[in-house]
């Protein structure tokens, strides 16, 4: 009732995108507990219980002691809260940065007001945890003696590991890329998170007693029957690295790339060489479309701009959502309305305008006589309603370039 909720504090877009940093930034601390105060205690709060309620999620998929650390935040309380966090959370360094906050969708407040910056202090609060020194190895001071084998070190991995070694076995991760953190460290570009901050958090794994090791693909050049032997357990967290694909004519042609491995190459030469061993996929000077319009075609568009690429357009098979929430979803779900991610907001800045074109479908990839893409032939899509269900028909088709 005192205070107003205030945006995250970011980098401006046109500054941004001249390179490869992160581009979120920190409030003031007085802020940042003044927006704690805006938390109002629940009698029932839904932020910090993760459920899918008519198939829409809805609060926190990890159940994070949201009310206790906004609370903690607002009486200046900064260990306190960094304690409950982590009670939670392995990694609220990365959540902090990358997690969509559906917490913020099932705010209470946000019946009759904006909601909580949630997202906005747990990202404080584990910074500031780090920076004051209180975020340090904590070995476990028993060992059971057991040694557990975890494939993979994306997210799943690493907290499974950090979650075995805690309760006392030797863990050893195998990654089959050349540096640790699968989708946190190539999957997501570095200017959502940045690198550095992966590597933070497997270091003090490592000084915690956990064992990495890299350039491994278990089944192929470690054999199963060898790992079978060595460990008493073996957990499988290996991501899906398989791409949907579009089987449309044309789609041999060249100049058609899948998302991650235009991601994965542009993360991987930005570590190694900052580019310079020209190593990745270059959007430089090209006219760029993306196809879909969720969290991972956003980072295609990011980094496409970064690229300096021509022109962008990005489709969206989805009608465009609604400014407020429709009648049919009610909070706590998920908000669906029409929002800017990072990558529409820097386009905007650029070319001044969004560039997801929604209610496409794509027909057919065009090319040229000498095989290379020249353009995508797409058909408007109008949704309806049928007994509850979400249908479509096409009509209008055009040619998209």
């Amino acid at each position: 009732m005192e205070y107003t909720r205030t945006l995250p504090v970011v980098r401006p877009p046109a500054e941004r995108i001249a390179d490869w940093r992160e581009f979120h930034l920190h409030s003031p601390e007085e802020e940042l507990r003044q927006q704690g105060a805006r938390c109002m205690d629940c009698g029932v709060p839904f932020c910090h219980t993760g459920r899918i309620i008519d198939g829409a999620a809805s609060g926190c998929p990890i159940n994070n002691l949201i009310p206790e650390w906004n609370d903690l935040i607002y009486r200046g309380h900064w260990r306190e809260a960094l304690s409950r966090l982590h009670h939670t959370n392995n990694f609220p360094e990365f959540t902090g940065r990358v997690c969509p906050a559906p917490c913020e969708g099932s705010c209470v407040l946000g019946i009759s007001d904006n909601p909580v910056t949630i997202k906005t202090i747990e990202q404080a609060i584990i910074d500031k945890g780090f920076e004051a020194g209180w975020v340090v190895p904590e070995p476990p001071s028993v060992r059971t003696g057991k040694e557990i084998a975890v494939i993979g070190s994306g997210p799943a991995g690493l907290a499974c590991a950090a979650q075995l070694n805690r309760a006392g076995h030797w863990v050893t991760v195998f990654e089959r890329s050349n540096r640790v953190g699968g989708l946190l460290m190539y999957g997501i570009p570095n200017m959502k998170l940045e690198k550095t901050v992966v590597e933070r958090r497997t270091d003090l794994m490592a000084a915690e007693g956990i064992q990495f090791v890299t350039s491994t693909h278990v089944g192929h050049d470690y054999p199963v029957e060898r790992l079978i032997q060595e460990f008493d357990a073996v957990v499988l967290c290996g991501g899906s690295t398989r791409p949907r694909d579009l089987a449309l004519e044309g789609r041999d042609l060249s100049g058609i790339h899948f998302a991650m491995e235009f991601l994965h190459g542009n993360t991987r030469s930005l570590l190694d060489s900052n580019h310079e061993d020209k190593d990745y996929l270059s959007a430089k000077d090209k006219d760029v479309i993306v196809i879909g319009g969720g969290d991972t075609g956003t980072d295609c568009v990011g980094t496409a701009l970064r690229h300096g690429c021509k022109s962008l357009v990005q489709f969206e098979i989805l009608s465009r959502p609604p400014d407020e929430r429709a009648p049919d979803n009610p909070r706590p779900q998920w908000p669906k309305v029409y929002r800017l991610d990072y990558g529409q907001e820097e386009v905007a800045a650029v070319f001044g305008q969004d560039p997801r074109s929604y209610c496409v479908m794509s027909k057919r990839f065009v090319g040229s006589p000498n095989g290379k893409l020249r353009g995508v032939q797409t058909a408007q899509v109008e949704w309806t309603r049928n007994n509850n269900s979400r249908v479509s028909a096409a009509r209008d088709s055009r040619l998209g370039t």
